[in-house]
């Protein structure tokens, strides 16, 4: 009976592969259900033993289209387990051999508790003969044999149970009173989706996986069936498809591709274990692993034969071995193989392939890795970051490291920015004195590691020690400062070589002169000066030797205050972001006393393991008006610090932070130093002027939530390139120099959209924003003694930036019929009476009105400035978003300002630009400036406190730049998208104020448009209450007639929209808004003015 059935299997395998798999397919099902499951199994037992020798079974293999071998596990002395495993395969499944078998070794040399109660995958399992020798051997908890080959899966099924249950169908139990059916499943899989489908997180992968591409790409893409062909089914088990990574051109690309699912899927402390041929080199193969972040460990490494088969059909041998030739021609690389199993020395594929022609027996290394991540919870978080679209970006990811410092520092900060990108966390509004969330972490690292009671407000943000020195001699503008001569490299040249001690300079007020006396950091001798020359304002760091202790500070502090000097310490040198901190006697100082009203903190951070010339400063000051004060001067002279570099910062002091209890020992809370001291130096009269007057950004508490339509910035989102730019930036090791040489980038960029003329002798020089960049060339104009003409309606913080600096300014009057843009007529009267006129002119786009210059009204007025050899800055920061241009592409300058000049050599014409707007950059800031007048040039460099773009920021917009230029693709579209979204923003605040009673002045483009709110004017409004305090119905009445003085502080305070008015725009009664706010918040503030037109008509 049994023979007679065992009979009919064999003839229906006969007749074919396919026939034999059905059958095979029809045994899986009976094994599967218990009521058939012990006659199937004893049914497979004696279909074995038809077949009892090796011969016996190659024969079935031949004509039957089926084999079932043994494979021994006893190769060791000591083995406890089961001796051997049968197995079945079938034609269209990977046959096990020298590479399984070495993998299978590989896995033997981990110790035994490496898979004990582990969840386990195996990819690749073929006929799925280690997944159940895992499970034999190792007991782990669940083991899931995966496969892309449906035939395999079922074949593994068959193996399951044949090794399950003994050969009269009985379960076999382990020492846990367990079978391998409790242990192993198979599934149809292409890699890890199973596993990532239903959730399962998994402690060990495993996996023995194709690594030669298919010679015919073609068949790949074919649908992956069980009743496809077998040649087919097979070729899955020896051959991959392009995978999209850069690995793919050494075979490697499925492993790539394996290795970053399995990132997603397994546990923090997993490992994974894969077999690698060794032709890429051994170099490249550990390569792919540690790039991901991985450290690897080789555990087991043989020779094999390149597979003799493929030499004796020639052509897919041919093919292969001159894939790998034609690399090496046109790379340095170099594959590896050996000439026999013997040899030792690698040769490359070239003479490979010539030794294997020639009919020589060539080998490869064949090695087992097993890897683990080596911060697993930040990788995760990077790589769920680059599935979402940013496949590209991730062939540039490199998270192998040769020092763990550098591995400690660079993955957390990848892993944050990874987050906020994928958040839009940059898209929010940050105070000029810096990113509150950096602040807060400054402060609590101070409480935390020095024990100082600081708070946010105690902690003002800089883009560099050398602007927040800068930025504080202005603010007091000193007629004597003494500064370290460390720290004078970066100031004014004209600052040190002046000598109008005593008010003995000249005609200058004794304000307008600042003079610098450079002095030696040694305290004994810094004291010596200050008690002699007696200076307004000290800056200095503390020698090595001193810093230690307290005494050389408070000896500063002292005689600073009994002089009556204000005094900025640079602690720089000495701070550490570390978790055992040095000692430090400044910090140890201010831990126990507050800091005196006359005394701040400088430190400029800089020293860090990754990125050398990224930087960021701060300055502490428990000054209420100190604090205030020189957060406007950011706002002014800098625009904001990028929050690039406070993220990357604050990343560090977050992980020093994380792990600490918060407020275990809080510090005693304190006032501040109340000693006496001389008549101290206050803020410059031009200063005091500037910042009381300026409308600058409002100070948010901590209970208001305001909307800042008064912002120079776009909250739009962040297109997909320009975050895999960021990314990629901050990623990507060993930059090249041409990759953040952004200069043939700008040079083309100005060529294409404004046709602005550049030679040999062109200047370009790039900062943080262009406003940087601005007030550089402010002070050029006011050493040349020249006079800077703003037209009215020009943004008010540039014209603001210039009174703070000091500059001779003349406004030039516009009117509403024809868009407040500037007249030739009107131009010409007023050039004919300023002495040496510096003219600044915003466009295409004008901001803040968004109306546009066309060429030829560029030119006219270009000509008339050149009639009086004014010296002209263009500002196109604010442009590139047109949405109403009437066929306005840009300007074509070139010919135009070439025959100008050569009409008139003292004109001349700077061209000043920005990216972040034109480009939605989001949180990259990037500003340049092209200058062709040699003198303008050196000028610009005698002042040298700019804050340049970090490397990283130089490569992101030259990637950017350059997809622009191709105007489409991804970022092009975006482009376009926020355009249209722009357009349809401005008619709807358009309509909106309009039915609230504002006269509008229709904008073309850019992000801000003017309105008059004629209705309003000279109406009284009584409020209660503000929103921006969270006091509504608490706080005494607010009364006010409506004019340009009150407009801002009207609405701000009923509504908690921040606008600027007239007096910013310097058109009387205009008021700016901006439009490019989160799309939320833009819907609020369109609220907030209907709101504030009720409170006033009612």
């Amino acid at each position: 009976m049994v023979e007679a059935s065992v009979n009919e299997f064999l003839k229906l395998c006969e007749q074919s592969g396919d026939a034999a798999y059905a059958a095979l397919r029809a045994l899986v099902e009976r094994l599967d259900d218990p009521k058939t499951r012990v006659q199937a199994r004893i049914f497979l037992s004696d279909l074995q033993k038809r077949f009892p020798s090796k011969e016996a079974s190659d024969k079935c293999f031949e004509t039957y289209n089926f084999r079932i071998d043994d494979i021994f596990l006893d190769q060791y002395e000591g083995y406890q387990g089961r001796k051997k495993l049968t197995t079945m395969v079938i034609p269209s499944i990977f046959l096990p051999e020298d590479w399984s078998f070495t993998f299978y070794e590989g896995l033997n040399r981990h110790p035994d508790s490496i898979f004990r109660d582990r969840t386990v995958a195996e990819l690749g399992c073929g006929n799925g003969w280690i997944s159940i020798a895992i499970a034999e051997k190792w007991l782990p908890s669940k083991v899931y044999g995966l496969d892309i080959n449906p035939r395999a899966v079922k074949i593994s099924w068959l193996n399951l149970y044949l090794n399950a249950l003994d050969e009269n169908g009985q379960p076999v139990y382990d020492g846990e009173k367990k079978t391998l059916l409790d242990r192993v499943e198979f599934h149809e899989s292409d890699l890890l989706a199973y596993c990532r489908d239903n959730g399962i997180q998994l402690e060990r992968i495993v996996g023995c996986i194709p690594q030669i591409l298919n010679p015919n790409p073609d068949a790949m893409s074919k649908m992956i069936t069980e009743n496809a062909s077998e040649e087919f089914l097979y070729s899955l088990s020896n051959y991959c498809a392009l995978q999209g990574f850069v690995e793919d051109q050494f075979g490697l690309g499925l492993i790539a591709r394996a290795v970053e699912e399995g990132i997603a899927v397994i546990k923090a402390m997993g490992i994974m274990i894969f077999n690698m041929g060794g032709r890429p080199g051994q170099g490249v193969c550990k390569r792919l692993f540690e790039r991901r972040g991985f450290q690897v460990t080789k555990l087991w490494q043989t020779k094999i034969l390149q597979a003799s088969e493929l030499f004796l059909i020639g052509e897919a041998s041919d093919t292969d071995i001159s894939a790998l030739v034609e690399i090496e021609k046109n790379s340095p690389h170099r594959f590896e193989f050996f000439m026999g199993l013997s040899g030792d020395q690698p040769i490359c594929a070239r003479t490979a392939w010539a030794y294997g022609k020639a009919g020589g027996r060539i080998s490869h290394a064949l090695s087992v890795y097993s890897c683990q991540l080596r911060q697993p919870n930040q990788v995760k978080r990077v790589f769920e970051f680059l599935k979402n679209g940013f496949q590209e970006v991730s062939n540039s990811l490199d998270l192998s490291f040769q020092d763990d410092a550098v591995a400690d520092e660079k993955i957390p900060f990848l892993a944050y920015l990874s987050g906020i990108l994928n958040e839009g966390s940059f898209c929010t509004y940050e105070p000029p004195a810096g990113s509150k969330r950096f602040r807060n972490l400054v402060a609590g690292f101070m409480k935390t590691y020095h024990r100082i009671p600081l708070s946010a407000d105690n902690v003002v943000v800089f883009p560099s020690r050398a602007v927040a020195i800068e930025n504080a001699l202005r603010l007091f503008s000193p007629r004597l400062a003494i500064v370290d001569e460390h720290l004078t490299q970066h100031l004014p040249r004209q600052w040190l070589t002046s000598f109008a001690l005593g008010g003995t300079g000249g005609s200058d007020s004794v304000e307008d002169v600042l003079t610098v006396i450079e002095a030696p950091r040694q305290s004994e001798l810094m004291i010596e000066l200050i008690i002699k020359l007696k200076p307004q304002v000290v800056v200095t760091g503390i020698a090595q030797f001193e810093a230690v202790t307290s005494s050389a500070f408070v000896h500063l502090l002292d005689i600073t205050r009994e002089i009556g000097s204000r005094l900025f310490l640079d602690i720089s040198d000495h701070f550490e972001l570390s978790s055992l901190p040095s000692s430090n006697g400044v910090l140890k100082y201010i831990a126990e006393t507050p800091l005196p009203s006359h005394a701040a903190i400088i430190c400029g951070l800089l020293r860090n393991q990754v990125y050398s010339d990224l930087e960021v400063a701060f300055v502490i000051s428990e000054d209420e008006a100190i604090f205030k004060a020189l957060s406007k001067t950011v706002e002014l002279l800098e625009g904001n610090t990028a929050l690039i570099s406070q993220s990357y910062y604050g990343c560090l002091f977050h992980e020093l932070l994380a792990f600490q209890l918060a407020d275990r020992h809080p510090p005693a809370e304190r006032e501040s130093g109340k000693a006496k001291s001389a008549e101290m130096i206050g803020f410059s009269t031009s200063a005091i002027s500037v910042l009381e007057n300026a409308e600058l950004s409002v100070s948010e508490t901590e209970n208001s939530s305001l909307i800042h339509m008064d912002a120079d910035q776009s909250f739009l989102p962040v297109p997909s390139p320009v975050k895999a730019a960021i990314f990629e930036s901050f990623a990507r090791q060993n930059m090249a120099e041409s990759e953040i040489d952004a200069t043939p980038s700008i040079k083309q960029f100005i060529k294409s959209n404004y046709g602005f003329p550049v030679d040999v002798n062109t200047e370009f020089i790039y900062a943080d924003s262009s406003l940087a960049l601005f007030n550089k060339l402010v002070l050029c104009c006011i050493q040349e003694g020249g006079t800077l003409c703003f037209p009215a309606g020009s943004n008010g913080n540039y014209v603001a930036a210039a009174k703070f600096l000091k500059a001779n300014i003349v406004n030039i009057p516009t009117n509403f019929e024809e868009g407040f843009k500037l007249t030739e007529k009107t131009l010409s009267g007023i050039l004919d009476t300023v002495h040496k006129p510096w003219l600044y002119i915003s466009g295409p786009t004008v901001s803040p009105t968004g109306l546009l210059y066309n060429n030829q009204e560029i030119e006219d007025l270009l000509s008339i400035c050149a009639n009086f050899g004014a010296k002209v800055v263009l500002d196109t920061s604010f442009s590139g978003l047109e949405f109403d241009s009437d066929g306005l592409v840009g300007w074509t300058l070139v010919d135009c300002l070439s025959k100008l000049k050569s009409s008139n050599p003292s004109f001349c014409v700077s061209l000043l630009g920005g990216l972040s707007i034109k480009m939605l950059t989001g949180p990259l800031k990037f500003g340049f400036l092209v200058l062709n007048e040699p003198a303008l040039v050196d000028a610009f460099h005698s002042f040298p406190g700019l804050s340049k773009p970090h490397s990283t920021v130089i490569y992101a917009v030259k990637k950017l730049l350059s997809l622009r230029e191709q105007k489409s693709g991804d970022l092009w579209d975006s482009i376009v998208k926020e355009i249209g979204n722009l357009k349809n923003r401005s008619k709807r605040l358009k309509e909106t104020l309009k039915n609230c009673g504002w006269d509008v002045l229709e904008p073309r483009g850019g992000i801000s448009m003017v309105a008059k709110p004629s209705a309003y004017l000279n109406k009284i409004v009584k409020l209660k209450g503000s929103p921006k305090d969270g006091s509504i119905g608490s706080a005494p009445v607010y009364e006010a007639k409506l004019d340009d003085s009150n407009i801002r502080e009207v609405i701000y305070r009923a509504t908690g929209l921040c606008i600027n008015s007239g007096l910013w725009t310097g058109i009387p009664g205009f008021c700016r808004f901006t439009v490019a706010l989160e799309q939320g918040e833009f819907e609020h503030a369109l609220d907030c003015i209907t709101k504030i037109n009720s409170i006033i008509s009612n």
